[in-house]
């Protein structure tokens, strides 16, 4: 059955803090969780919930969130100081993945240079990482919906990065909910870039609300990911429309079947 990772900046958020959230995911039969930031959190609270429950936060977002292309400063040097506390943060909880994406793109400057230095960027990164026990994500979102005028919103765009990068720490983030919003064909999607999945994560469409809420065929993109060999865990991070132990029940049934 796949790992289901609740994100409790979302979901279970009637428990009230963060760490009573993830005492709350672990009440509802989950084992592990996923955050967005570190910062607004109390870290020695939050370690102290993992460990009383045995409940593994598998993803975080690196902060600041980049803004690589608008950049002026080359050097990102603001991005790498955030990826450094985030690696100490990853390395104190036991967090194994860091979700970066690639920020919104510029007008005046063409596509093929924007890609290559976000390759840069990325290849940067990978040595940053590298003899930690922890893999980079890279996440295209939708500008259909969401993040209108985002550089990265394709999942082919974030893979042609992370294949660019050629590091067994540096991978994609496949959001179904960015991909179907964005108008992909995941029958295609999935199978064509598993070679570069190295996370998950779940919202139904339109609505971004929980799984069964909007038109996904659930049974269908759980087989596509099991067909492709995806294996790790599967971040949901949706906008309840229900309390949020009922607003996980369909998805929890659909894993385990």
């Amino acid at each position: 059955m796949l790992t289901l990772a609740p994100n409790i900046d979302l979901v279970f958020t009637e428990a009230g803090a963060p760490e009573d959230r993830v005492r709350a995911a672990a009440d509802a039969g989950f084992d592990a969780v996923e955050m967005w930031m570190h910062t607004d959190k109390d870290l020695d609270a939050l370690e102290r919930a993992t460990r009383e429950t045995g409940v593994r936060i598998v993803a975080q977002l690196v902060e600041p969130r980049p803004q690589f292309l608008a950049d002026s400063d080359n050097t990102h040097a603001a991005f790498f100081d955030g990826l450094d506390r985030c690696l100490a943060v990853a390395a104190r909880l036991d967090i194994p993945r860091l979700v970066v994406g690639g920020g919104p793109g510029v007008s005046r400057i063409k596509r093929e240079p924007s890609t290559a230095a976000l390759i840069d960027v990325f290849s940067r990164v990978a040595e940053r990482v590298a003899g930690s026990d922890v893999t980079v994500v890279i996440e295209a979102v939708n500008e259909r919906v969401d993040h209108p005028g985002s550089f990265l919103s394709h999942t082919a765009d974030s893979a042609a990065i992370a294949r660019a990068v050629g590091s067994a720490q540096v991978g994609i983030l496949y959001d179904l909910y960015h991909s179907v919003a964005q108008g992909e064909n995941i029958d295609r999607v999935i199978p064509e870039y598993a070679d570069v999945i190295r996370y998950v994560q779940f919202a139904d469409s339109p609505g971004r609300g929980e799984p069964g809420s909007g038109e996904i065929d659930w049974a269908h993109a759980l087989g596509l990911l099991n067909a492709a060999g995806y294996d790790g865990p599967v971040g949901l991070e949706f906008y309840p429309q229900a309390e949020s132990t009922l607003a996980v029940r369909s998805i929890q049934e659909w894993a385990r079947a």
